[in-house]
């Protein structure tokens, strides 16, 4: 009797470096890298990868989460005062844009403080105006789960290292190509 066909276990599961190299295509260069991938940006195929699903602190790229979660809540023309508490629980040695306490700024160029200069002062003001830090950080894991992206674990919107957060290669790219979907 015929059998079903089982596919065999993705490359991407695997550990080590895993590629299928096609005709001419150049041998892959030596990467220092822990854990890297290569995919397409239009089809989210995976072209090459290495240790793609280990989970390590992700820091300021996990700003691209909170980008895809937080960006589309907020108008981009509206003012906000800054507030004394929004900014008092940035951690030490954070990259900043200089946000102050006081001043009124456009929700658009807050994203810009982010998107520029990876400030972790106008990442405190959003994700304050969507609801507060924890508030954000939730909602960010639930959209990471929603895209696909399972081994994300969010504790900080701006992505400062915290033990327990983590998130893998694979995840920033699954990130990465649905930010470049957004034309905003």
């Amino acid at each position: 009797a015929p059998r079903a066909a089982v596919p065999a276990p993705a490359l991407l599961y695997r550990s080590g470096t895993q590629v299928r190299p096609r005709g001419s295509a150049p041998e892959l260069p030596d990467v220092s890298a822990l854990s890297w991938l290569v995919a397409d940006a239009g089809s989210g195929q995976v072209l090459a990868a290495s240790e793609a699903h280990r989970p390590l602190p992700p820091a300021s790229t996990l700003k691209t989460l909170f980008a895809l979660t937080v960006l589309p809540k907020l108008p981009s023309g509206m003012q906000h005062t800054v507030r004394y508490q929004e900014l008092a629980d940035v951690a030490e040695g954070s990259s900043l844009v200089g946000v102050e306490e006081g001043h009124s700024y456009r929700v658009a160029d807050l994203w810009r403080g982010v998107f520029l200069s990876s400030g972790n002062d106008a990442v405190h003001v959003l994700a304050s105006l969507n609801g507060g830090w924890e508030t954000t950080a939730k909602r960010m894991q639930t959209n990471a789960r929603a895209l696909g992206a399972l081994d994300t674990h969010v504790l900080s919107p701006d992505g400062y290292d915290t033990p327990g957060q983590v998130s893998s290669a694979y995840d920033l790219a699954v990130f990465g190509r649905e930010g470049l979907r957004n034309p905003d």
